[in-house]
């Protein structure tokens, strides 16, 4: 099971690329590579998600399960007085985020490597973002979500984007079993956008 890309270490031989991507505007460079999250390209949920966000400027944002970075380095652009730390299980995605930072200069990030939330567990953020990792199975997806809320400050927002056949229905009834406000903020190609709201 170590070549799933929520494994922590990926044992696939490396295949480095570097894909150009458009975010919001910005131009971005990413490294990729075999193991990680959509390693051909930002995937189609990622770029809803990053189309729909909504951040302060100096938004503390936390991207769950970064892979190697497109929803946290745009949350960092568009945060720009803010900081976005960004975490993953996969050491490789990792590397990988640190490197896309670096490569795009982009400074306002902390890529931390954590098991779901164990490194950020004492921080607070003011917006959770996630494209989680739906093969890890529901349990992994609704710990995401019941620790998140945790961890955001009254008035926060978690960002969650889910395609319909892979249980939206379900994750917004777990997003409402939490949270005082949950909004489905927008839909395309049968990815759903929630933004729920911390009351």
């Amino acid at each position: 099971m170590s070549n799933h890309y929520y494994s922590q270490s990926p044992d696939v031989k490396h295949n480095r690329q570097i894909h150009e991507a458009s975010l919001r505007g910005f131009s971005f460079r990413f490294m990729t590579d075999a193991g990680v999250f959509s390693k051909s390209g930002v995937d189609y949920g990622s770029q809803v998600l990053i189309d729909a966000l909504m951040l302060d400027d100096k938004a503390k944002v936390l991207d769950v399960g970064c892979g190697y970075g497109p929803i946290g380095l745009t949350s960092a652009k568009l945060a720009p007085n803010g900081l976005v730390t960004m975490i993953d299980i996969n050491e490789r995605a990792v590397e990988l985020s640190r490197e896309n930072a670096k490569l795009n200069n982009i400074t306002n990030v902390t890529v931390l490597q954590s098991n779901v939330y164990e490194a950020v567990k004492h921080m607070k953020f003011d917006a959770v973002v996630t494209n989680p990792p739906i093969r890890a199975g529901k349990s992994v997806v609704h710990q995401i979500f019941e620790e998140g809320y945790e961890l955001l400050e009254q008035g926060g927002s978690m960002w969650v984007v889910i395609q319909k056949k892979q249980g939206a229905p379900s994750a917004k009834a777990k997003l409402e079993s939490l949270f005082s406000d949950v909004e489905e903020v927008t839909k395309d190609k049968g990815y759903r956008i929630f933004q729920a709201v911390k009351g």
